[in-house]
């Protein structure tokens, strides 16, 4: 990509805004150095690895990349042997604190079942040296003061200072507190010079202290004198210091040796966090400016749904669907100044050049992107003093050099083709070189003033007319792009509503060609009629989706309900059963009561008559066994398979069986809802004509009803998805499949997750997985029919 083309499109300033995201000097070093990739492998990788930050944010808020440092120069020069300050290997300790958390931090995704593929990858790359780390915390505190543990040494030589230190400040003290010391001393203090402890003594009384002279006032009054008293003491505390010195620089060099030994697997493990790093700047930026992961294409088809220029504030810009490459090659804007046609260009431009960096576009989900070689752009009033050139010379010089180099691979972005010369040759001109580009086969978007060029949308195909909406109410531009609209004129309405009088405006219309006027009223005719079809389309999607959720919810009360009234079915039969029982325990000991009265009362009784009463006892009670003598004599009449015509006796409706569930209960297709009826509340009507011989349920049945083992969605819109998915599992499951796959595919996530969020509520299926690596992966799901 040309450097200039970076700037006229803005993808600079994007990189400022990306580089205050980063949370290392590493990261931002990376995003200062981003630059769009021409390869398409490596721009979908880019897109998946910020698409995977961007998941992690969503999903734990936050990264534990504290501590990180770019340690590079620090470890290269250890490894040269020298020997690391403890500031130095205090930010070592902190990249391999960093790198063991994020480790582990990735560690337990995995472990919680998270999809990842790029930092698993990364992770595993990273070596923990926490022996290391540990070293040099021992050492050394966060503030890179070294601590006292650090060796045996340094604790006895700083005890000694200490000790020391105390004895020669308890002398200076005593000489404070002495009573001369008042006219003697300065101030009451004890002060330090040479990095020796000194009193502040008065010029004149020099002599009475003896010692050593280290310093005097700016006035020459007070003279800072170590005592002779203290001079040996002082001398011990220098020789300590020096001791100190040298056990420090021991220490010091002991563990940035340490640090050497391990240089390689501390480098790569910076590279790895640096990389880490970048993912998630990218990942930020893109939750800032509200982007959503493009689907990336390499045919030159771009789809933009309510794009936004990400360096506009959010309460100005105006989001516009783009669409290029599919129906139409080349995009004509037509329309007034500052109505927005320049911000449509450098909207689709700056899209593209962030898509194929690897940063996430401020576009709606389902948004594509084609990977272009290069992209060109003649924007903006380049005229240069400096070279005499003009406006419409500066132009020239950036169209000769794009007709250089322009091909099939290319994005070309003209902004007022032809501008700045007469108007009849610019217009010419104008059309020629959109001709040449389009006839190389680049993508092309131009913007011009000319009227001939609206024309240009008509003459060809492959070629397409837009403009930007102007509202004549309020006399000012909506920057809404409409595809397929032609710009018009505003300047006798605009006259009009400013209070120009009609009879000039009636004149001037006069001056114009019937033609002109006729393209004019067809263009206004044009506007209206495709603002209205939006508003229909937006009520009528409205309206489709308020229906789609009242169906939803009707089966859903209706499943409860049938699920409720079975429970209820169930329970009552169950009491019923139990009085039953109960009743005929009862009969059974007045029976045996009888029995043993006439045994022991001898009485006439006889035994015909128990029996007689006995029959009579159970022929009162209530009989529950109806419903099971009807079932056996319909299975009786007829075996129910799947695909017979039933009457569901409890609703009065026909169906017919889709699969039975278990051994007491079928699902039946009533219209357009299913649900599980138990089998004595059906009553057979008739079977299908095809249907020539009964097959066990478990045989796969493909064949007889042409139903493939795999469905393929790729291509297709999100509802008409659905509703493909929703009849496949009817045909699967009638066709007897134990399983199938449903091909979606990988691209932007939205068809992959619609998909198992339906067939997570589907009440055929028993459970789902995402096919293995040699079945799809993640672009296939295999689901388990119940």
């Amino acid at each position: 990509m040309q450097q200039k083309v970076l700037q006229v499109l803005e993808f600079e300033k994007v990189k400022s805004q990306l580089v205050n995201y980063a949370s290392s000097s590493l990261g931002k070093e990376k995003a200062k150095s981003l630059t769009p990739s021409i390869q398409f492998e490596e721009v979908v990788v880019a897109q998946e690895q910020t698409d995977e930050a961007a998941k992690v944010l969503r999903l734990k808020g936050n990264i534990p990349l504290g501590g990180l440092v770019d340690i590079r120069a620090t470890i290269k020069r250890a490894r040269i042997g020298g020997v690391l300050s403890a500031g130095e290997l205090n930010e070592v300790s902190g990249t391999l604190y960093a790198s063991r958390n994020m480790k582990r931090f990735i560690e337990k995704m995995v472990e919680e079942e998270i999809e990842l593929h790029h930092l698993p990858v990364l992770s595993e790359q990273i070596v923990v040296l926490q022996e290391v780390e540990r070293k040099i915390t021992e050492c050394i505190d966060d503030n890179g003061y070294v601590l006292d543990t650090a060796s045996d040494a340094l604790k006895g030589i700083r005890q000694q200072l200490r000790t020391t230190e105390a004895r020669v400040r308890e002398k200076l003290e005593s000489m404070i507190r002495s009573s001369s010391a008042t006219k003697m001393l300065s101030d009451a203090i004890i002060t330090i010079r040479n990095d020796r402890f000194v009193l502040p003594v008065k010029q004149e009384y020099r002599g009475s202290y003896g010692g050593i002279v280290h310093d005097q006032s700016s006035s020459g009054a007070t003279l800072f004198i170590e005592p002779q008293v203290v001079v040996d003491l002082n001398n011990t505390l220098q020789q300590a210091k020096v001791k100190e010195k040298v056990e420090i620089e021991r220490i010091l060099s002991i563990l940035s040796s340490e640090v050497a030994e391990h240089s390689e697997e501390i480098l790569h493990n910076v590279e790895c966090l640096a990389e880490m790093d970048f993912m998630f700047t990218k990942a930020k930026y893109a939750k800032q400016i509200k982007a959503t992961r493009p689907a990336v294409n390499n045919d030159g088809r771009i789809q933009l749904f309510k794009a936004r220029h990400p360096l506009l504030p959010d309460n100005e810009v105006v989001p516009n669907d783009i669409e290029l490459g599919t129906d139409f090659t080349t995009i004509v804007i037509t329309g007034p100044n500052t109505g927005g046609k320049t911000v449509a260009l450098k909207t689709l431009g700056l899209c593209t050049l962030m898509a194929q960096a690897g940063l996430q576009i401020p576009a709606l989900d389902g948004s594509e992107v084609a990977v272009f070689e290069a992209v060109y752009a003649d924007i903006g009033d380049e005229q240069s003093i400096e070279q005499s050139l003009s406006t419409f010379s500066s132009h020239m010089v950036n169209i000769v050099d794009i007709l250089d180099k322009v091909n099939f691979k290319s994005l070309v972005l003209f902004d007022e083709l032809g501008a700045g010369t007469d108007p009849q040759e610019g217009a010419a001109l104008a059309i020629s070189i959109l001709d040449e580009v389009y006839n190389r086969g680049a993508r092309v978007v131009a913007t011009t003033h000319y009227p001939e060029l609206k024309a240009y949308g008509y003459n060809r195909s492959g070629v397409v007319n837009a403009s930007v909406e102007f509202d004549i109410n309020t006399l000012s531009p909506t920057y809404k792009l409409l595809i397929g609209v032609p710009g018009r004129s505003n300047a006798f309405e605009i006259s009009k509503r400013l209070g120009l009088q009609d009879r000039v405006i009636q004149m001037a219309k006069a001056q114009m060609s019937d033609e002109r006027n006729e393209v004019d009223t067809m263009i206004a005719s044009l506007e209206t009629s495709k603002k209205a079809a939006e508003v229909e389309v937006t009520e009528a999607e409205k309206i489709r989706k308020e229906a789609e959720q009242l169906h939803k919810e009707l089966q859903r009360q209706i499943i409860e309900f049938n699920n409720k009234k079975d429970a209820l079915y169930e329970q009552a039969e169950q009491k019923a059963e139990e009085k039953l029982e109960e009743a005929k325990q009862e009969a059974e000991k007045i029976i045996q009561d009888l029995r043993k009265l006439r045994k022991d009362q001898h009485a006439t009784i006889k035994e015909h008559e128990l029996i007689d009463a006995k029959k009579r006892l159970e022929e009162a009670t209530p009989h529950f066994e109806k419903s099971k003598k009807v079932e056996k004599k319909q299975q009786e009449q007829k075996t129910l398979l799947p695909g017979d015509e039933v009457k569901v006796i409890s609703f009065n409706q026909k169906g017919h069986l889709i699969e039975k569930v278990n051994e007491k209960e079928w699902q039946v297709q009533m219209g357009i809802m299913k649900m599980k009826v138990k089998e004595k509340d059906l009553e057979y009507s008739k079977r299908p004509k095809q249907e020539v011989q009964q097959k066990p349920l478990s045989t796969i049945k493909g064949k007889d009803y042409h139903v493939s083992l795999e469905l393929d969605l790729r291509g297709e819109r999100f509802e008409n998805a659905l509703l493909r998915v929703e009849k496949y599992l009817d045909d699967a499951v009638l066709a007897g499949y134990p399983r199938v796959s449903i091909i979606h595919g990988k691209g932007t996530g939205a068809l992959r997750t619609g998909v198992k969020e339906m067939l997570k509520n589907h009440r055929s299926v028993k459970s789902t997985r995402f096919g293995e690596a040699s079945e799809g992966g993640t672009g296939v799901t295999v689901v388990e029919l119940k």
